[in-house]
């Protein structure tokens, strides 16, 4: 397996990236990735918010979670002006600082409406330095008057979207929404493997897409009490911190092309992470270290202290410019991912116990 990303895998990831996707609203890039992993797996299940699990070998006593979560941040229409100007409310981490001179796309029942975040010219605030704010941001799409805001069906309620779309950059994927829809494509790109190489699992796979991860592991927390998983292994994305004004002594030494990164933490069960590190040490996958003083603020956490516990472990690969519209990975880290995934899966036994204290 020395060339994982097809051609056809990729255009998907640009499909699945450009689909808008808001906490809260995840269905349409959910339906998209449920259309994309079905031929490779025998079954899936949905529940009422919109997670979304496929299954391989299903109704097996042992039971394997590979999750990443699919919701993107986003804004919420919070105050229409009588000028027709829009004030917002965060869906997520969203950066009010990237926003200014930002397009959006403004989801109703009508379709998207597009509209700009809007800001004074710098001739205007040379005397007063001001910065964005969730004060002083505002969505402008055209109009002057609240009726006519409304008019095009836009709502208090309504969620908009960056407008900035998927590039490739040098081996490099660029765009909005790879946190962490990225980690989606990589467990569809496992199953689609299993699928090609005609390996039989000894236990259940649950190949999970949860919704909800950016504002609290809502969505995990409920798959995880549904499924009920001895094992879960999770993937999601870590802050490159090679760039400009990073501080390492803070954040770490985690770079983009040296490899996935594994997690040290109170949620991480250790025997699992070393099974993981064994993986990688055997398949020449090379991957980079991280460490945690609390939670891992992941879907790790959901599944870890979920039920009776969880065997739970992390996977995350490096990303640089986290919650802005220019996230960027390199694909070869994106490529040992799933590698690194698959030859976890390749040596799991069924029952395989990795308690600490037997």
């Amino acid at each position: 397996m020395k060339k994982i990303i097809t051609p056809k895998s990729e255009k998907f990831l640009e499909a699945y990236l450009n689909n808008a996707s808001p906490t809260g609203f995840e269905t349409s890039g959910q339906q998209m990735w449920l259309d994309y992993i079905k031929p490779f797996t025998d079954e899936y299940i949905t529940d009422a918010y919109g997670s979304a699990a496929a299954i391989i070998n299903p109704g097996q006593p042992f039971k394997v979670v590979i999750e990443a979560h699919a919701d993107e941040i986003s804004w919420f229409v919070h105050y229409i002006t009588k000028d027709g100007f829009i004030y917002l409310r965060r869906n997520g981490g969203s950066d009010h600082m990237i926003a200014p001179s930002k397009r959006v796309n403004i989801h109703t029942d009508n379709g998207p409406v597009k509209a700009v975040f809007g800001w004074p010219a710098i001739h205007m605030r040379q005397q007063k330095e001001e910065t964005p704010s969730m004060k002083n941001i505002f969505l402008d799409c055209g109009c002057a008057s609240k009726e006519e805001v409304e008019a095009l069906g836009i709502h208090v309620g309504c969620v908009a979207t960056f407008e900035d779309e998927f590039m490739v950059l040098n081996n490099k994927y660029v765009g909005r929404a790879l946190d962490n829809r990225v980690g989606g494509f990589m467990i569809a790109e496992v199953a689609r493997l299993l699928k090609e190489q005609k390996k039989k699992l000894p236990f259940s796979l649950y190949i999970v897409n949860s919704v909800q991860e950016e504002i609290g592991l809502r969505g995990a927390e409920m798959m995880a009490h549904r499924i009920k998983p001895d094992v879960a292994i999770i993937t999601d994305v870590c802050h490159d911190t090679a760039t400009p004004m990073v501080d390492k002594i803070e954040n770490g030494d985690q770079q983009s092309g040296k490899g996935p990164v594994l997690t040290y933490g109170p949620a991480v069960q250790n025997n699992l992470l070393r099974f993981i590190i064994d993986a990688a040490n055997a398949e020449k996958i090379p991957f980079q270290r991280a460490a945690v003083s609390r939670s891992t603020g992941t879907d790790t956490d959901a599944f870890a202290y979920s039920n009776e516990g969880v065997s739970s472990a992390l996977i995350s690969l490096p990303l640089r410019y986290m919650h802005t519209t220019v996230e960027m990975v390199q694909k070869e880290d994106v490529e040992n991912c799933i590698r690194l995934i698959y030859a976890a899966l390749m040596r799991l036994e069924s029952g395989q116990d990795f308690r600490t204290i037997k």
